[in-house]
């Protein structure tokens, strides 16, 4: 999988260096600012407390 996307990006070295990690930073600030937020109430850890 990951070489596919790396042989399929375009650029000598560097820009695919460059690409990669924007890429990266991308997919990791969705999932921060979109997918966590919006799984977070679906979560039962929001009960911190033990029932009697």
């Amino acid at each position: 999988m990951y070489g596919w996307i790396w042989r399929h990006l375009p650029g000598p070295l560097a820009a695919k260096l460059v690409i990669s990690i924007v890429l990266v930073v991308g997919i990791v600030a969705l999932l921060f600012f979109v997918i966590f937020p919006w799984v977070d109430p679906l979560l039962p850890f929001n009960q911190v407390s033990v029932p009697n």
